[in-house]
């Protein structure tokens, strides 16, 4: 289950100093003016966002959290609104991140080890009832079992929030699928969904991606659309289907970048470097997420708690930018 939250500086602040300064090394070179880190709407970016925060802070820094949306963040980062973006995942937002970069005022700050996938996605009690998937023909026959009240005859798909624009319905319209699209309000609409089609076993495929905690919780596997073919986003003549966009699935290899405001290695220059130095890996992430949607910590309390446990992970991150 996933909670609403908020998130502040004077709620961690304290904790952090007391748990983290006394082994961090004391970085004075940096602004005094705060950080500001952008907070978005899934667990893991929340979590990574607290701990790179509470980081920041036992080194020194000054910190503020911004809730901001997951796909005009770049824009805020290039005009350094905001002055980092944690988690640039290539399936939902490399075409954002791509169109600042080309504006310039934003840089990548380098590759985290995960890799990422983010596609339409179903548990595997779902295959025993469409025993063709996960080849995405075999969904399409097998439609009639996800129909809904809201979907009429058709089948029902049930993708991200609006604002991971994940294309579910111009893929299903450039496939010719029979599919209605539904945007789900949250992540936690998702987890819903997945938790009670469980109870009966009723066939379900909804958006997911990895890492997270679910693939964990709910053995399934991704849809196999059309492979990823670059520009298959944007140039008609990619992709399967000459003359349509969103024609093939997803990056199944993406990558999880750093980006960072072109002010910042200037303005902050320990805490720039300590930024390139960071390095999640898809377990890592995970349990990030895990801690807060499954655990029921507060974002805070979490990140704080994985820093605890985690400490021969970011500490040589501060070590080697405290010179």
């Amino acid at each position: 289950m996933i909670r609403k939250f908020t998130t502040t500086l004077a709620a961690t602040a304290a904790a952090v100093a007391i748990c983290l300064s006394a082994s961090a090394p004391s970085l004075a070179d940096d602004s005094s003016d705060p950080i500001i880190i952008p907070i978005h709407n899934w667990s893991s970016q929340i979590v990574m966002s607290n701990a790179v925060g509470q980081i920041y802070q036992s080194m020194g820094n000054n910190v503020e959290y911004v809730t901001t949306d997951s796909q005009a963040v770049y824009e805020s980062v290039r005009l350094g609104d905001v002055h980092l973006e944690l988690e640039v995942w290539e399936g939902a937002f490399g075409k954002s991140f791509r169109e600042a970069l080309e504006k310039g005022g934003l840089h990548d700050a380098g590759d985290h080890d995960a890799v990422t996938r983010e596609d339409w996605w179903y548990p595997m009690w779902t295959k025993e009832a469409c025993p063709g998937l996960p080849d995405w023909k075999a969904l399409n026959e097998c439609a009639h079992l996800f129909k809904t009240a809201e979907s009429g005859d058709k089948g029902r798909y049930l993708d991200g929030p609006v604002d991971w624009l994940k294309h579910g319905k111009e893929r299903a319209e450039a496939l010719g699928m029979n599919f209605v699209v539904v945007n789900a309000g949250s992540a936690a609409a998702l987890w819903a969904e997945i938790g009670a089609a469980e109870k009966d076993k009723r066939p379900v495929v909804v958006f997911n991606w990895t890492p997270n905690f679910a693939e964990a919780v709910w053995p399934g596997e991704f849809v196999e659309f059309p492979e990823w073919e670059e520009g298959c986003d944007k140039d008609p003549t990619k992709g399967p289907i000459p003359d349509k966009l969103y024609d093939c699935g997803n990056p199944a290899k993406g990558y999880l970048k750093k980006a960072a405001w072109d002010g910042m290695k200037d303005k902050w220059p320990k805490a720039y470097c300590v930024l390139t130095k960071i390095n999640f890996t898809n377990p890592q992430i995970a349990e990030m997420a895990k801690l807060v949607d499954t655990d029921e910590q507060e974002p805070e309390e979490a990140a704080t708690n994985w820093l605890k446990a985690n400490e021969s992970v970011w500490k040589p991150w501060v070590e080697a930018c405290s010179g």
